[in-house]
């Protein structure tokens, strides 16, 4: 059951990205999406789905808002959400969060949100100014636990340290680009600070933009959004990476997408990784990844593959 650093939430150990809801998935797919997600979730852990205000300009809240007061299931559901940048001047100056949040809460038709992120790091706000605007959020009720999106070491470290110095609520945890495909940014400067500051790592990209399903290759056409950002990566590196994948998901009897996915679950510091589906179907693919178990001769051979 996997628990989220320094606070009471247990969640799935797939986080399901909202991103595609209102932009490859309908509002009825996205619908039976959250219904397979739910349902697939073991009672003793909370869905836990993603989203941005910035993801369809609020479509993507709205779509889950509006599945979570149909079906009546906000208080079994974790949410996370996140203070954009768009085309704000200062995106986590004070007026900025305390309105992306409030745009947040109606379009989720909640009074809070459980995990609220900062999107992107502001550099033209001082620290001090962004971390006192979300310890309002969470001294007012409106959010339970912030967090940071797209940080660098140095700038979480300071922003942590900063929430430390003048008493105010700290970030939980860090979500950041990280795959079997996207290893070094991670693993040589985020991993020790999330590991030395008791952060929960939500890695996006779980896929590899798709590539990881293994539909990529070279000569190949694929119909999808994501084709361009995810043929990037076919090369010597990337046909290694799939034959490994290949390999363990044909040991296990698993889809190849479930096995690159809890390879990333399963290492240092990581909660949950986020990955999304744009029908039930290739959903059903990324499932089993929670309550798969790799060896370690397994987890080897990934990381070896990738490397």
């Amino acid at each position: 059951m996997p628990q989220l650093p320094g606070t009471d939430l247990t969640v799935s150990a797939l986080c399901l990205g909202a991103n595609v809801f209102g932009w490859t998935a309908d509002e009825p797919t996205s619908f039976a999406l959250l219904d397979r997600y739910l349902d697939a979730t073991p009672s003793t852990e909370a869905p836990f789905v993603d989203t941005a205000e910035s993801y369809g300009d609020g479509t993507s809240e709205r779509i889950l808002g509006a599945w979570m007061a149909a079906r009546g299931t906000r208080d079994r559901v974790v949410v996370a959400t996140k203070a954009s940048r768009g085309t704000k001047e200062h995106p986590l100056a004070a007026a900025e969060i305390r309105s992306a949040a409030e745009r947040s809460l109606r379009n989720l038709q909640t009074d809070v949100i459980d995990v609220y992120y900062a999107h992107y790091d502001d550099e033209t706000t001082p620290l001090e100014e962004t971390v006192t605007a979300f310890d309002e959020l969470v001294q007012s009720g409106k959010v339970r636990y912030v967090a940071a999106s797209n940080y660098s070491a140095a700038r979480l470290v300071e922003a942590l340290e900063t929430a430390e110095k003048i008493g105010k609520a700290r970030y939980a945890a860090l979500q950041t680009h990280y795959n079997l495909m996207e290893r070094p940014v991670f693993e040589d400067e985020l991993r020790d600070v999330a590991v030395d500051r008791g952060l929960g790592v939500l890695p996006y990209y779980g896929l590899a933009k798709g590539f990881l399903t293994g539909k990529y290759r070279a000569g190949e056409q694929v119909d999808s959004p994501r084709a361009t950002k995810a043929s990037a990566y076919v090369g010597e590196r990337g046909d290694r990476v799939l034959a490994a994948l290949a390999q363990v998901a044909d040991a296990q009897g698993m889809p190849v997408p479930a096995v690159a996915l809890r390879w990333l679950a399963d290492q240092p510091a990581v909660v949950a990784p986020i990955a999304s589906g744009r029908s039930v179907e290739q959903l059903a693919d990324l499932l089993p990844m929670q309550d798969m178990v790799l060896t370690d001769e397994q987890r080897a051979l990934l990381d070896e593959a990738s490397a």
